[in-house]
């Protein structure tokens, strides 16, 4: 069964992130404890598919104050065609200069974090979003194929992929393609790097919680009500940690 096949194929998957990119994810991880120990900001960064695991850190129960989301609704797809679309979507993926106008809106600064996740790691939108971070002093964390983009040239006019501005580069061990399954046609179905960057996501959100705890900081967690002994205003205590601490004004020209 097709079923089975793409099973194994993210199963091994998996296996060669968490055997070959441990020590990547663990010095991410403490990039990240650090800025939110201190009170800085971890910025997440994804736009098409890769919006996915930006959506599945934060707000989602399990993870914490100090990871900010960027979204832009322009990056996001809510059709397939015509407003909203994805194939507009992925024209103003590809067009330089579009990314220091949105980051504008986001007080960017030195000793905060931006994690940023691209499967291609090529368009100009998300190679732009790791390099104006890194100008501004932020620790940039990227996620993608390594293997894509020995196998692509850069589209990016500095010659630069998105790896190439990364502090830390975590590879999603997905092949170029993406699709994994043969299902005897050139082309095959059923793709990994979401799979691969929701695993690599929560393993950061796993490991950056365990280290703010070894350092005695009770991450201020978002969390179900389902959860035995939570108090009902826990989540509403959340999101004002988060409002109080996450001031979104750009800070004033000189």
């Amino acid at each position: 069964m097709s079923a089975i096949k793409y099973y194994e194929k993210i199963s091994g998957l998996l296996g060669r992130i968490h055997s070959s990119q441990q020590g990547a994810l663990e010095r991410a991880s403490e990039a990240m404890a650090e800025t939110i120990a201190s009170g800085g900001r971890v910025y997440l960064f994804g736009s098409g598919h890769s919006v996915i695991p930006v959506l599945d850190i934060f707000p989602r129960y399990g993870s914490f104050v100090g990871f900010v989301p960027l979204y832009d609704p322009r990056l996001m797809w809510t059709n397939v065609v015509g407003p909203g679309g994805a194939r507009e979507l992925l024209w103003l993926e590809r067009r330089e200069g579009y990314a220091e106008v949105f980051l504008r809106s986001y007080p960017l600064s030195r000793g905060d974090c931006m994690l940023v996740f691209s499967h291609g790691g090529l368009n100009a939108v998300p190679v732009e979003v790791a390099m104006i971070a890194g100008q501004k002093g932020l620790t940039v964390i990227t996620v993608s194929s390594h293997a894509n983009v020995k196998a692509a040239r850069p589209a990016h006019s500095s010659g630069k992929v998105l790896s190439d501005f990364a502090s830390i580069a975590i590879d999603n061990c997905v092949e170029p393609e993406d699709s994994q399954v043969d299902i005897g046609m050139p082309e095959k179905v059923a793709a990994g790097s979401t799979m691969a960057a929701v695993f690599v996501a929560m393993s950061l959100v796993a490991e950056t919680g365990a280290r703010l705890m070894a350092q005695g900081v009770k991450p201020h967690t978002f969390v179900s009500p389902n959860v035995p002994g939570v108090e009902k205003d826990h989540n509403q205590k959340v999101f004002e940690e988060f409002a109080r601490r996450q001031c979104l004004c750009p800070p004033e020209e000189d």
